[in-house]
């Protein structure tokens, strides 16, 4: 939790930046919008009591990482990588999930032009589901169901208990008995800490955070892109990016 004081004052302003661009895509609720309110007000309230102001806008941050073991989507030999930091609470992620990743999908994953990669940033000041629903994630990864849980639970970040969860295992017919096992001894706990605390050492302001650039063998050379922005945001970035070739 420490961790996250150490950049919650940078929060703010990123997430009051994505709601109306959210707000304009017509793939929002009414729901959703208010959820993305309350999360405004509790960053409010935290950052209050901590006696910090946000922070005014930063320039993009380049950033180098090593994917090696982390959950891929697409072809190895893609020659562009986009990596999201993700919580799976967080109602922002849940905008970029359920309204832009598919488009990205189907236009660049899906063709071989981009591999993308999610690795974990969970909020635990925020959100207390958030290091579960990692470890959840992963824990159905052992039984080859790594995605397929994580798009449950990103459109559901209000159903991240235990009893959801184990229900999201029972829907995708998970083996229950090795997936509660994995839960409960917390098999992937440190790997999702290791995940945040690389998150904040480029310069995580927010979720969802992105690096989105240039494959590299090890992973990725690119740049930070924060928040749950409209679809054509990404893609002019990977166009650029494919300029650059």
């Amino acid at each position: 939790m420490n961790q996250w004081f150490e950049y919650a004052k940078y929060i703010a302003l990123p997430l009051a930046l994505a709601l109306p661009m959210a707000a304009q895509d017509q793939g929002i609720t009414r729901q959703q919008a208010d959820e993305i309110i309350n999360e405004l007000r509790q960053i409010r309230q935290l950052l209050e009591k901590q006696g910090t102001k946000p922070a005014g806008p930063q320039e993009p941050t380049h950033a180098t990482l090593n994917l090696t073991g982390a959950e891929m989507m697409g072809s190895k030999d893609a020659p562009i990588t986009m990596v999201e930091f993700t919580d799976y609470q967080c109602p922002f992620c849940r905008q970029f999930n359920t309204v832009v990743f598919s488009e990205l999908k189907k236009n660049f994953i899906d063709t071989g032009k981009v591999r993308f990669y999610s690795r974990d940033l969970p909020l635990d000041a925020l959100h207390p589901n958030a290091t579960r629903a990692a470890q959840a994630a992963r824990c159905a990864g052992d039984q080859g169901q790594f995605w397929a849980m994580r798009n449950i639970m990103g459109s559901n970040p209000d159903k991240l208990d235990m009893d959801h969860i184990s229900g999201f295992a029972a829907d995708l017919k998970l083996d229950s008995l090795a997936f509660h096992n994995c839960m409960q001894s917390e098999k992937y706990k440190t790997a999702v800490q290791n995940d945040a605390a690389e998150a904040i050492r480029i310069g995580a302001q927010a979720t969802p955070t992105f690096v989105i650039g240039k494959s590299t063998p090890e992973g990725v050379d690119g740049d930070l892109v924060v928040g749950a922005l409209p679809y054509a945001n990404f893609e002019q970035k990977i166009k650029q990016i494919q300029a650059e070739k």
